[in-house]
This record gives structure tokens, sequence and C-alpha cells, in this order.
């Protein structure tokens, strides 16, 4: 038998494992592993990407489909958004009073131009509230 030199593990290809009940290691107990906040990976994200999702490249299959999302306007064929019909509007205004951005409802750019203007046309005649009461 040969003596190791300390701090090499042996080269037996398997890693050691502790044979006691109680492990001195830096994670021991329930909730401890991967994502629990100890470690050099401490994100606290599960899913291994950015926001939780899977990483990979544009090819690559995750486990969320985003469907494309299509402009209201265009389908519908309507070119002039008017101010006064309050209804439809309210749908492209946050709960806080801001108006949505294009990329969370999917209306295309020209059409989101022009909600953008009948929705502050509509508040400026009082149709629609600029800010909610707090």
């Amino acid at each position: 038998m040969s003596e190791e030199t300390p701090g090499k593990a042996p080269d037996t290809g398997a890693a050691p494992q502790a044979t006691s009940g109680s492990d001195s290691g830096p994670s021991s107990g329930p909730g401890s592993g991967p994502g629990s906040g100890s470690g050099p990976r401490s994100g606290g994200r599960p899913g291994g990407g950015p926001g939780g999702r899977p990483s990979g490249g544009p090819g690559a299959r995750g486990k969320f489909f985003r469907r494309k999302k299509v402009c209201k306007f265009c389908t519908e064929k309507i070119d002039a958004i008017p101010y006064r019909d309050v209804r439809l509007l309210q749908g492209f205004v946050a709960e806080r009073g801001k108006i949505v951005p294009r990329r969370l409802t999917g209306v295309c750019t020209t059409h989101q131009r022009r909600l953008t203007r009948a929705i502050k046309q509509a508040r400026n005649i009082a149709l629609l509230p600029f800010a909610t009461r707090h």
C-alpha cells in the first residue's frame, strides 16, 4: 500500500462518501442542495437560465412556448382608434394608469402610436383618469 499525499483524493474514480450519520460538511440538513443559497452558484433561480428560463440557443427546445403576438387593430382592420371608445382604451391602460408597452400587448408600432395619442386625448377631456387614486 502506498501513502497518499495530503490534500489529494484517492484515484479510485468514485467520490468519497460519509459513513457516519451526522455530516459535518457545509451542505447538511434539509433544504440544502443546488439553488439553496450555499455554494458558488447561489442565484436562487430554478431552471438554469436567466429569469428561470431553460438556457440554450435559438434552436433549443424549452418547456415554455410563447406564441407570436399579433396586432389586434391590424387583424380587425381598424385604422382610426377613437379616443371616445373608453372601453377599448382601458384594455391598453394598466391598473395604475400607465400605458401598457407594445411588447406586452402585441400591438404594432403604428397602432401603438395612434393608441397612445388616443389615450392621451381621452385623458385630457377626462374620459380616462391620469392615475388611480391612492
